[in-house]
């Protein structure tokens, strides 16, 4: 073990390792099979680097997220480690080269999506690599049980055996013991993981669960008196960017992000707040995964979400350095009817499916036997409108028909332009036919990218039109007349999804749900649904303990300073705060004036005071409510 530590002092600069990174180390070093279970900023990233640096040839790390990918392969070249990520967008001669230097043992870690492990070229080339052992982060993703089931996750288990003697360490930080059981029957066929579990506990980490008539000024009232970095979690996209604007007009500062944002906003948006330019990230669940800021000090969920394990991750994004953090998830009466309905935009009703499934046919004017191996383009949108759908149940529907295995749903845009080049690179030189500005643009793509004659490369369309003299509106012309001319192939950058039949067009009353793509799925995201209300109304049992006991931690102690705790500890709420905010909210209507009832966020009071003073006030009608307005009696 000394050498490992070598290893951590001489690379991290720590004198030990801490809970139980060192038994995970010890475990993978050994050649075992490895589950580890630990909490969001638990240091999941020391157990894989540290042994693959002591032992020989190249450690594969499989984990879903770009962003991840690119960062940490950044930080370990920054400490001199050999480090490489193959991820969509690359060159196929980048490609070439990052898998020859792991041949050639030029690179310690290689970091890939867990769908390029379904690339033949990946795994003839993987065949002549030396491995150290295989870590798959978010192991949570490979369980059919779990809150983010990915069935790309499932061909990790094909490459096993391939490499069957190759040990497997996994790591997730949010599973039951039912997905833990199903990681570990996924992940091996003698079943022989070695499972070592740090508690889920963050003892500085507060849960509170407010419960808001008016989240907004509610949330505004948490952030104005508190410092420090913010994350607001929101359902929706417009709704990202509408409370984002009215953070600012309310003079905090605040951005927003989700998928729908260009990359480069994206990279722009996640850097402004990583270093402290913008306070507050608005954002959907896309903003997550591979956030390393350890500095946040506060996560509010504006919308509550669907499930435990997304909370519980989402909530982990605070205080990652140790320091006083709070997540605090906002509830009213409105949630539980919205968190229903989400159970049934999520499972619409099978005829409605299959009914999704035969307009999808009349939309690309597909018949009965025909269809196999067709890839469109398809606007959401304009499929909703011609055919009277909503978006969400629609989106819902493809995706239960994608795990049927009828359709491959591609949700993610191609937000970049491909070319490859037709002719040999000496036919180009031989061309007659074209112009002065094609000749410029020909010339551009040569300079800049390599391996256009191989395969298709992506380029950026704003770099060649800039280099050829030309606006980069008019580059699509040009594009397209080389293309006219057989000199390129080009694939226009794609703003919309994709659908790619599977299999021909089936009669839409002979589709085939199975019970494990409908009706167990159903269940399990019922019971998930069920599990989060059950957390947002027991206001009985610590929030910690709640959270804890989930994950299968049963004997846990009470944290001290939940809302739960602080409510059961505290001699009486009303002899703490409900006299001064009785008091205050008196001072407020003094002026004999009718105020609006949302004036009384402006006396700086929690909304617990507030809720139990005015109760109090009007039964003992010294105030007066009417139609939201509230007035002294006296």
């Amino acid at each position: 073990m000394g050498s490992y530590k070598e290893i951590l002092k001489h690379y991290w600069g720590y004198d030990d390792f801490r809970g139980i990174q060192q038994q995970i180390i010890e475990s993978i070093g050994l050649g075992h099979d490895t589950l580890g279970l630990m909490p969001t900023g638990g240091g999941k990233s020391i157990t894989f680097q540290v042994p693959a640096l002591a032992l020989e040839g190249v450690c594969i790390v499989i984990t879903p997220l770009i962003a991840l990918m690119k960062d940490q392969v950044h930080h370990l070249r920054q400490k001199g480690i050999l480090a490489s990520a193959i991820y969509s967008g690359m060159q196929h001669d980048d490609i070439l080269r990052v898998l020859e230097n792991c041949i050639l043992g030029r690179t310690k870690f290689l970091y890939i999506s867990p769908e390029r492990l379904g690339s033949d070229f990946f795994v003839a080339k993987l065949r002549h690599m030396r491995i150290s052992f295989i870590t798959v982060d978010e192991a949570h993703c490979i369980s059919q049980w779990g809150y983010d089931f990915r069935p790309s996750y499932l061909e990790i288990a094909n490459i096993r055996t391939i490499l069957p003697d190759v040990p497997v360490l996994a790591l997730t930080a949010t599973a039951t013991p039912q997905v833990v059981e199903d990681i570990c029957e996924k992940l091996s066929s003698v079943n022989t993981f070695h499972i070592f579990r740090m508690s889920f506990e963050r003892n500085n980490l507060v849960y509170r669960v407010r419960q808001a008539h008016d989240k907004f000024h509610e949330m505004v009232h948490l952030l104005s008196h508190s410092d420090g970095s913010a994350i607001i979690y929101v359902r929706s996209r417009r709704h990202a960017k509408e409370i984002a604007e009215q953070l600012s007009e309310a003079g905090l500062s605040a951005t927003f992000y989700h998928a729908g944002l260009q990359h480069e906003e994206k990279d722009q948006r996640q850097r402004d707040w990583q270093h402290d330019r913008t306070r507050i990230m608005v954002a959907t669940n896309a903003f997550g995964m591979g956030i390393d800021k350890p500095d946040v000090r506060m996560v509010i969920h504006y919308d509550c979400p669907d499930s435990i394990e997304a909370y519980f991750q989402e909530a982990g994004r605070a205080g990652r350095d140790g320091q006083p953090a709070q997540a605090v998830l906002l509830y009213n009466n409105n949630d539980n009817a919205k968190l229903t309905k989400r159970i049934d935009d999520t499972f619409p009703p099978r005829e409605y499916i299959r009914q999704v499934y035969e307009h999808l046919a009349y939309y690309y004017q597909i018949a009965v036997g025909d269809g196999f191996g067709i890839t469109r383009e398809f606007n959401i949108e304009q499929f909703c409108q011609r055919f009277h759908h909503f978006p969400v149940r629609v989106h819902s529907a493809l995706q239960i028909l994608q795990r049927a295995g009828y359709i491959e749903y591609d949700e993610t845009p191609d937000q970049q332009t491909r070319v490859h080049f037709r002719l040999e690179r000496q036919e180009l030189y031989r061309l007659q036919d074209v112009t002065k500005i094609e000749d410029a643009v020909i010339i551009a793509l040569l300079r800049n990218y390599g391996g256009l004659f191989a395969d298709f490369g992506y380029i950026d369309e704003a770099l060649i039109a800039q280099q050829s003299g030309i606006k980069t509106t008019d580059l699509h012309d040009i594009l397209v007349s080389l293309s006219q001319k057989h000199i390129i192939q080009y694939i226009p950058r794609r703003q919309v999804p994709t659908i790619h039949y599977l299999q021909r067009r089936d009669d839409s009353e002979h589709v085939q749900l199975p019970p494990s793509v409908y009706e167990q799925r159903l269940d399990q995201y019922r019971n998930r649904i069920n599990a989060m209300l059950r957390y947002v109304r027991d206001n009985d049992h610590c929030r910690s303990r709640q959270l804890l006991a989930y994950f299968g931690e049963t004997n846990a102690k009470d944290c001290g300073q939940c809302d739960v705790c602080q409510d059961r500890y505290a001699t009486s709420p009303a002899d703490t705060f409900a006299s001064d905010a009785r008091q205050a909210i008196l001072r407020l209507l003094s002026d004999g004036q009718r105020h609006p009832i949302t004036d009384l966020h402006r006396i700086g009071m929690p909304t617990e005071a507030i809720d139990a003073a005015l109760a109090y006030l009007i039964a003992e009608e010294q105030i007066v409510q009417d139609c939201g307005f509230l007035i002294s009696v006296h």
